[in-house]
């Protein structure tokens, strides 16, 4: 099923997009209720409801308040080989917050403190069940289903001046190089697991203004998603609702020469058997 969030009338209502068509199938909630209720939320998702257009609702992302953002860095041999950087060991994390969350149709925006805002197409993955020490055989039976994010990064914030021969001695700043407002587009909807049962044979594209800066497939990961849920669940209690970024391949702005986002751009992320999520980009 693709699940999505909309308003209408002033409510939360959840949807279900068939044929390109879109049927009202929760009304009063969100597709984060129905997956903190357990299997029979989702399974219990009604479609008899009336026929929505999804031009006339404001489609909102997918998730809206997870307990945790947890991103990869560095998750593609091809991502790692642009910035010449060694393959990781074991997976590395970073955090974003739920300030940073918008959907589809939302802008971008490029605060006044940055030049140098930046595209990271991903796989998102959104956990369905408490889950705590899981095998990696088991992994992928505790996700409820996937979406497509775009980890916006500032680099002049990420990357001081000088680096990386000249750094910070706590090192690169994560925070504000990642988690300025709105720069975590997520959408347009979420596929539930069982449409996507192999995430690493999947197909992931991104363009400015239609000019194609990404082109991968997940097989091109390092860490596999049930080895990253794996790596996350030892020690943390990963949460219903819960969301991870699987990292990005090559073509991101930094390391390709291609120039940042600016006014006026449109940003396009896809993923094979999800979607497309599209946003555009608003100057602060």
């Amino acid at each position: 099923m693709k699940l999505l969030n909309y308003e209408a009338d002033g409510a939360m209502n959840v949807g279900l997009v068939r044929d390109g068509q879109m049927i009202r199938a929760a009304r009063g909630t969100s597709v984060e209720d129905l997956i903190r209720r357990g299997p029979r939320g989702l399974a219990g998702v009604a479609t008899t409801g009336p026929s929505e257009g999804m031009k006339r609702v404001r489609i909102r992302p997918p998730i809206l308040k997870p307990d945790k953002i947890l991103l990869a860095a560095v998750n593609y041999k091809a991502h790692g080989s642009e910035q010449n950087a060694a393959p990781p060991t074991e997976p590395y994390f970073f955090t974003k917050f739920s300030s940073c969350i918008i959907g589809q149709g939302d802008p971008i925006l490029v605060p006044r403190v940055s030049k140098k805002a930046d595209w990271e197409a991903e796989l998102a993955v959104v956990i369905g069940r408490k889950c705590k020490y899981v095998s990696k055989a088991d992994a992928l039976s505790y996700v409820a289903g996937f979406t497509v994010a775009n980890d916006v990064s500032f680099r002049d914030f990420q990357f001081p001046p000088g680096w990386p021969q000249k750094t910070n001695t706590l090192g690169q700043n994560w925070v504000k190089g990642k988690a300025l407002d709105s720069a975590f587009p997520l959408g347009p909807w979420l596929v539930t697991a069982d449409e996507i049962p192999d995430p690493q044979r999947l197909r992931l594209k991104l363009s400015v203004n239609g000019i194609e800066r990404q082109n991968a497939s997940t097989e091109d990961m390092i860490f596999s998603v049930a080895e990253l849920i794996e790596y996350l669940s030892s020690g943390l209690t990963l949460l219903p609702g819960d969301v991870i970024s699987t990292g990005t391949p090559a073509g991101v702005a930094a390391f390709s020469g291609a120039s940042y986002l600016k006014d006026g751009d449109v940003v396009e992320a896809s993923i094979d058997r999800i979607g497309t999520l599209k946003n555009p980009v608003k100057g602060e």
